[in-house]
């Protein structure tokens, strides 16, 4: 068994999106590769979670964009504000 990586941010944080992030098809409302959130986005942490396979910390933010959506992202396609 493996120790799981710490995530970097914590539940709560305010960060931006640091590129710009495309539907991967989260969102089958929206057509696929549609832009979800623009580079420089601000957005919140509202969940943390982890990819078993990868050791990753996934992030689950709320951005503040025309219509909120909730992103899942990982630590380099975020920054803390």
């Amino acid at each position: 068994m493996f120790e799981m990586r710490t995530p970097k941010y914590q539940w709560g944080q305010r960060v931006a999106a640091q590129i710009d992030l495309f539907n991967d098809g989260s969102y089958p409302e929206m057509p696929e590769d549609a832009l979800l959130v623009a580079l420089g986005t601000p957005g919140e942490i509202v969940q943390i979670g982890h990819h078993e396979e990868a050791n990753l910390p996934i992030y689950m933010v709320e951005f503040s964009t025309e219509r909120p959506c909730v992103v899942g992202v990982m630590e380099e396609e975020i920054a803390p504000l």
